[in-house]
């Protein structure tokens, strides 16, 4: 079968009442992109260009992206530099604990571009920050959002044996439209990646998000859901994709509010222990809201 098209010149509909972007409104933005500058870290924030990037930076937090700002990747719907990557910064992981000090953050994002030009794929500079990070602050909640390290159990036991709380990969879009959608990536291979990480580590919050508005059907957005949580996932995030450049794919759709809720309530009650859904949601958009430590005192 090959694979679907979305035709790049089709007409881009125009941005509804409720996508709305709030810009800086008070001196912590300007302080927090001071302090990302001061220790030259990168930030999905600003690399993916998300609309949540004023409200969070207001709020003090950020997602911050480790292995550099260039990725061997060219997806169809990210912002981020698709180039050869430079280096590893051996210093990187303690640059991102010496944020999390400043910052005090008490719950943390860490993500990467795909690194397929190193053999780890970037698992064990995955393992660095996020020992670095708990050495600096042992309460904190880590949440990583890592590339499938195509699947890889070498990388996938180096990022679990670091005892992050919670494990997030972005199966990103319906299986139908995954090979337009995602560079190098596959549908099936994402959710090996989610239903190892839990056979490895049972104990690990596992989570993973789409996007909507890219032309999938509702009969695939459920059938996405299923195959989640079959592979184990408990957290799920739904939110509106966004068209970055004239290069990228177009938004087919703007997904109504009222419908994301209706897909909120329709993945609570296919077993997802938290789901956040809307138009503004993003994987790590108000990633503090579910406190996997939660699970234990209620269990």
């Amino acid at each position: 079968m090959s694979a679907p098209k979305i035709d790049p010149a089709l007409h881009q509909a125009r941005k509804p009442d409720w996508i709305k972007v709030r810009l800086p409104s008070n001196p912590r933005f300007f302080s927090t992109k001071a302090l990302i500058d001061d220790l030259r870290l990168n930030t999905v924030c600003e690399s993916a260009q998300c609309p949540n990037r004023w409200e969070c930076w207001s709020g003090g937090t950020a997602t911050f992206m480790i292995a550099g700002d260039r990725c061997t990747r060219a997806c169809g719907f990210c912002a981020v530099t698709t180039a050869k990557p430079f280096a590893l910064e051996a210093d990187e992981p303690q640059r991102v604990a010496e944020a999390v000090r400043r910052m005090k953050l008490k719950h943390i994002v860490i993500t990467a571009v795909a690194r397929d030009d190193i053999a780890d794929g970037g698992a064990e500079h995955f393992a660095q920050t996020i020992e670095a990070i708990r050495a600096a602050e042992p309460e904190i909640v880590i949440e990583v959002l890592t590339p499938d390290f195509h699947a890889k159990e070498e990388c996938l036991q180096l990022v679990a044996a670091a005892r992050p709380h919670i494990f997030n990969h972005n199966l990103e879009t319906v299986e139908r439209l995954t090979p337009v959608v995602r560079s190098r990536a596959k549908y099936a291979l994402s959710l090996k990646v989610l239903a190892r990480m839990k056979q490895i580590a049972p104990d690990l919050v596992t989570k993973s998000g789409i996007m909507l508005g890219l032309g999938e059907t509702e009969p695939e957005i459920f059938q996405t859901m299923d195959d989640l949580r079959e592979a184990g996932v408990q957290v799920l995030t739904m939110g509106q994709y966004l068209r970055p450049t004239p290069q990228h794919l177009p938004v087919v759709e703007y997904v109504h509010p009222d419908t994301f809720k209706l897909y909120e309530r329709i993945a609570y009650e296919k077993g997802f222990e938290f789901v956040a859904s809307g138009p503004l949601v993003r994987s790590s958009y108000h990633a503090a809201d579910y406190d996997p430590r939660a699970r234990h005192k209620l269990a």
